[in-house]
């Protein structure tokens, strides 16, 4: 080898230590490769393990590379809590994420970012949900009704053990489409099933390695590689929305809107939105965010809800017996019924701890240049919110790493909620559906336990807890015997 050569290799790796070395004030973390950052020290299929011993050694706030990208990691209630409230608004873009942002366009309130556009855009969703039911007895009795169906279906497929995860998927994404569409489905429908293939698709597959690498590293960016399935998909899925859409513009009868895509079309028509962010491409979108986000993790919820039912069968007769005592021969369980079934509330709360279905949450960009415990985060950084770490926090629950629905009991068996509890995330950004997500999984969960004894059908091997990782964290597949409830035990 030449000096000349020998000089160019030294100067490239000085040059690479230099642009190694992260910035004064910055969040400390782990050195980092070439091109691929720090990519290749997480095990993709259990990050947060990786992420949990990052934090016992730099702290609940540290940072890791994606490619050349630096990103900010929390760790525990504390920072989660300074990201999602105390800061919530520095803290309240969305980062840069070159393939959802290809897909989205930054549009919807997913992807948004955030300013008048999306605060518009959310306080109108908001107000569609509420004039189409959601929060009031309206839902409550679509879901009452759905519930109905659902019993049905376990009851008719219950004489053996059976996968109850398409039918409660199929419930869950038919509330959705009520509210979006105006439609209801079979649970056998063609339709039905290709949609939720997408979604669970769009879910699972832009949290695995190939989009990751398609985001940090853009040589790989036009390479016949597996991210492109994402793209692909994404087009099928826009294809219904779209042809949804032209349907309802066909039919809709002004000033009588049957459902949100009829309201947010009117919306459109109105002189003063002419020229706002009121058009066509930001409702595909919308549509997409609302079908993605709010099947995906509800369903996933009822689904960890099942497991933990017939792995602690002490616990399902708890509530089935709290609800007997308190609702008696009531013919159907309200929201309101909420407040006399505390340990049935908690138990629904502690699944949803245990699970962490978003554990990562979605990304925030800083908006500004901004402090965080210490430290300078510089505008525009990319910020991951580890929910699944304030979950688990010592310091927050008196039993972080077990299954125990004594976390939301007081010492007098009252139903509590403690401030670290954040599945829907917290502050200005908080989950746009929280209010329906919380109905439809009291009114499912109570509306199965009041009518079966679920238990486990494979005495020689225990439930599998081990969560598949993606943008929500899901249960393996799994089998369960229902027995439905003598009439002297039904409600």
């Amino acid at each position: 080898m030449t000096l000349f050569s020998c000089l160019l290799v030294l100067c490239l790796l000085f040059f690479w230590f230099w642009k190694s070395t992260r910035p004064k004030g910055f969040p400390p973390g782990p050195w980092r490769l070439p091109l691929f950052g720090n990519l290749l020290q997480l095990n993709m299929r259990d990050p947060l393990k990786g992420l949990d011993q990052f934090a016992k050694k730099y702290g609940p706030i540290f940072s890791l590379y994606m490619g050349s990208k630096p990103v900010i990691i929390t760790h525990g209630f504390r920072s989660a809590k300074e990201v999602f409230v105390t800061k919530g608004t520095e803290f309240a873009g969305r980062s840069d994420f070159y393939i959802m942002d290809m897909i989205t366009k930054k549009k919807g309130i997913v992807a948004q970012p955030y300013g008048e556009v999306w605060k518009e855009q959310r306080r109108f969703s908001l107000m569609l949900f509420r004039n189409f039911g959601v929060g009031k007895n309206l839902m409550e009795e679509r879901i009452l009704e759905e519930s109905a169906y659902l019993i049905q279906a376990f009851t008719k497929n219950g004489s053996e053990p059976f996968d109850p995860y398409e039918f409660t998927d199929g419930a869950v994404t038919n509330i959705l489409s009520t509210i979006i569409f105006g439609k209801r489905f079979e649970y056998n429908s063609g339709f039905l099933k290709y949609l939720l293939d997408l979604i669970h698709q769009n879910i699972r597959l832009p949290a695995g390695p190939w989009a990751l690498l398609f985001n940090a590293v853009p040589l790989v960016r036009r390479l016949p590689l597996p991210h492109q399935k994402i793209i692909t998909n994404t087009h099928k899925m826009f294809a219904l929305v779209e042809k949804e859409i032209e349907e309802h513009k066909a039919t809709v009868t002004p000033g009588d809107p049957r459902d949100f895509t009829d309201a947010y079309l009117e919306e459109i028509q109105k002189p003063e939105r002419k020229g706002s962010s009121f058009e066509e491409e930001q409702l595909q979108v919308l549509l997409f965010d609302l079908l993605i986000a709010g099947a995906e993790t509800t369903s996933g919820t009822l689904q960890w809800a099942l497991l933990y039912l017939v792995a602690f069968p002490e616990i399902q007769e708890k509530c089935w017996k709290e609800i007997d005592t308190v609702l008696g021969n009531k013919a159907r369980v309200k929201c309101e019924d909420r407040i006399r079934l505390p340990y049935t509330n908690a138990v629904i709360h502690e699944i949803q701890r245990i699970s962490s279905i978003v554990p990562l949450g979605v990304t925030r960009k800083s908006i500004n240049d901004v402090h965080l415990f210490g430290y300078k985060i510089p505008k525009d950084t990319m910020v991951l919110v580890n929910i699944h770490s304030a979950h688990r926090d010592e310091s927050q629950w008196k039993f972080p790493n077990e299954f125990n629905p004594s976390n939301f009991l007081n010492e007098e068996g009252d139903f509590v909620k403690p401030e670290a509890f954040m599945p829907f995330s917290a502050g200005p950004r908080m989950c746009l559906g929280e209010i329906l997500a919380r109905m439809e999984l009291f009114l499912f969960f109570t509306s199965i336990v009041r009518n079966f004894h679920l238990s486990w059908p494979d005495k020689s091997q225990a439930p599998d807890f081990t969560p598949h990782f993606a943008v929500t964290q899901s249960p393996s597949r799994f089998k369960v015997l229902m027995k439905c409830r003598q009439p002297s035990e039904q409600m």
